[in-house]
């Protein structure tokens, strides 16, 4: 299993690599699920989230998560081809968490630094503070 550390990373670019990951049929768990991180101006993405969420009816659906851990599994599962059977059985090797483990605490790795992964010079927010704008748990 492939433990990868969520912290700082680029939801979108971070949700690609476990999808990859995935995709070669490895089991791979993503820690820190609220830490990563969402470019963009701080409104425009959580009114952008927000939206998503209440696209959504009780009863018929469209469900949207509001949990970080959630919204990034879903992120990921959009990477896969879940409407097929291989990629159901890839999304089964995905695990999210929030926090890290125990027993996981010494396999964390960190995820590959790509080019423009750098946060300096970027408009961010991150995954929780988004959650807890559409009504999630941090």
């Amino acid at each position: 299993m492939k433990v990868i550390n969520a912290e700082g990373k680029v939801l979108g670019r971070l949700a690609s690599e476990v999808a990859e990951i995935a995709r070669d049929g490895e089991e791979v768990a993503v820690v820190n699920s609220s830490k990563a991180v969402i470019s963009g101006d701080e409104k425009n993405v959580k009114e952008k989230y927000q939206q998503k969420y209440e696209r959504g009816r009780r009863d018929t659906g469209p469900y949207y998560p509001k949990r970080a851990d959630k919204i990034l599994k879903r992120t990921i599962r959009n990477m896969l081809p879940f409407k097929e059977s291989d990629g159901r059985e890839q999304f089964k090797n995905v695990k999210t968490y929030l926090g890290i483990p125990e027993r996981m605490e010494e396999e964390v790795e960190e995820a590959e630094a790509k080019e423009g992964d750098d946060l300096k010079h970027r408009n961010y927010v991150k995954l929780g503070e988004v959650s807890e704008f559409i009504g999630g748990a941090e």
